[in-house]
């Protein structure tokens, strides 16, 4: 029986407001970091999740640990969905990386893409699998620079997404073989 995998960003940080590479820093959700965090818990509430997973980042758990008490179940750091290591541009303005040099990927001492899917690929391949064995759903939260190329794995002819802090998109898993289902969805924040 297939099952789905929901890929969920973490909320916003001060450093997504201000428009910085955010990587391996580890900032703390602003007020509407924590407002999308409790608004998409309560929009995976009926999922049928049996777990929730999320990268190390306090933004990521943060996000994590408030789905995982609405929905109320456990939540595990998986390191390999951790956020892309920008190096020496880690906290600067990525307009301005791109102004300098033509993208992100360009900067030097960037993480490659190809090395953020050589871990997060095979993690989502086991969560995909667990998640069928146990006939229900998964929920990872994790940051855009794992899920773009993620979703680029599972769907090369996707077209992009733009992945805002708070949003979500459904996969499904059935038997080793992927398939996208909703992009981009983000709940309403709670009044």
């Amino acid at each position: 029986m297939a099952q789905h995998v929901y890929l969920v960003r973490h909320g916003e940080t001060s450093l997504n407001a201000d428009g910085r590479l955010r990587g391996l820093a580890d900032p703390e959700l602003n007020e509407i970091g924590a407002g999308q965090a409790g608004a998409v818990a309560v929009a995976l509430a009926g999922v049928g999740a049996d777990v929730v997973v999320s990268s190390p980042l306090r933004r990521a758990v943060h996000t994590a640990a408030a789905i995982a008490r609405h929905v109320g179940v456990t939540h595990q750091i998986d390191d390999r969905f951790n956020d892309r290591d920008y190096g020496q541009w880690t906290g600067a303005v990525k307009s301005e990386v791109i102004a300098q040099w033509g993208s992100v990927d360009a900067a030097p001492g960037v993480e490659p893409t190809e090395a953020v899917l050589s871990r997060s690929g095979p993690a989502l391949d086991e969560w995909g699998a667990w998640a069928q064995s146990r006939h229900k759903a998964v929920v990872v939260v994790t940051h855009d620079a794992v899920i773009r190329p993620l979703l680029a794995r599972v769907a090369p002819s996707l077209p992009a997404v733009s992945v805002p802090t708070g949003s979500y998109q459904v996969l499904r898993y059935d038997s080793g073989i992927w398939s996208v289902e909703l992009t981009d969805q983000q709940a309403p924040l709670l009044k």
